[in-house]
């Protein structure tokens, strides 16, 4: 005890060397635990690097610089993708808004049909008996399924501008319209006015089939397709299915197993481009009239089967 009073400077003086030492230690200690996890990280960037400058494509070097040339490829994107929404406006429900009532929507299908039975009597289309255009179950209800009134709205407007497609187009007959289900009431109608297949979604837009089957000479045809050309809704001819055939020959085609199935393609050939299908009639031949001319071309009346989709595109996030 006398010996730390003589000398208690010296030890005070190793106490805090032993206590610096101490905490330099753990200094010591705790920078190389960091050492090794900062060499942990430069290992696997120097990996991922590696591995990034062997990808085909890869970023690029000194002289070509793939990441700017991918970002004013997006910038180019973007902007065709702006563009094209001009040809992917919306249709306008029927009637229109989020919160329809049944008695708005019964009256607006009322007056809908009559409006489409008017245009299609102006453009002297002729309509199967009592059409309703694919709104047969729905016609005589005043309540509906439920949750049924905004898409049956949708539905609605979709299929008044397709109609007034065909109506401008002057087309002979509207012989059948094909819609999706899209409420419990449709269970009760007609089956033969809707598809089997559903509406999907993707990334970017709903797809909503719709069929229409038609009669008319090859003229209406081309004036239909250049109508949903035309469109700025996003209708979009899926299938085509074209054969020589009148209204009158309907029935006797649908008993003979002649009713074509949904998605048919594109078969045919007539003079404006429709490929024939094998062991269809042939045409007929070239004949002379009186006085010696030529007839080059005597044209039949045409069954049309299309696939039409309507593209709706997403919100953006």
């Amino acid at each position: 005890m006398s010996w730390i009073k003589r000398n208690l400077l010296f030890v005070i003086s190793g106490v805090v060397v032993l206590a610096l030492l101490g905490l330099a230690g753990y200094y010591l200690y705790a920078e190389w635990s960091l050492d090794g996890e900062k060499t942990a990280e430069l290992e696997k960037s120097y990996a991922d690097l590696t591995r990034i400058a062997n990808l085909q494509p890869n970023p690029g070097n000194d002289k070509v610089d793939n990441i700017a040339i991918a970002k004013e490829y997006q910038v180019k994107m973007r902007a065709m993708v702006a563009a094209t929404t001009n040809y992917f406006i919306p249709v306008p429900a029927i009637p229109p808004g989020t919160n329809v009532s049944a008695a708005d929507y019964s009256a607006s299908l009322r007056r809908t049909v009559d409006e489409l039975t008017r245009s299609a009597a102006t453009a002297s289309v002729a309509l199967p008996p009592r059409c309703d255009f694919s709104f047969d179950a729905q016609r005589p209800l005043v309540k509906f399924a439920a949750g049924s009134l905004e898409p049956l709205a949708a539905e609605l407007g979709e299929v008044k501008a397709i109609c007034e497609v065909l109506f401008k187009a002057k087309i002979n007959t509207l012989y059948n319209l094909r819609r999706t289900r899209v409420s419990d009431d449709d269970l009760k109608g007609p089956q033969s006015v809707y598809l089997e297949t559903t509406a999907t979604t993707n990334d970017l837009a709903v797809l909503v089939p719709y069929e229409v089957t038609f009669y008319g000479f090859s003229g209406e045809l081309a004036a239909v397709l250049a109508g949903f050309g035309n469109e700025p809704h996003g209708f979009i001819v899926t299938t085509l299915n074209v054969e020589p055939g009148t209204p009158s020959s309907a029935a006797a085609d649908v008993l003979a197993g002649g009713a074509m199935s949904e998605g048919a393609m594109l078969d045919r050939r007539n003079p404006y481009g429709i490929m024939a299908q094998p062991g269809a009639a042939p045409a007929a031949p070239a004949t002379t009239a009186r006085g010696g001319a030529a007839v080059m071309l005597d044209e039949r009346q045409l069954k049309v089967t299309m696939g039409v989709t309507l593209v709706k595109l997403l919100p953006k996030k």
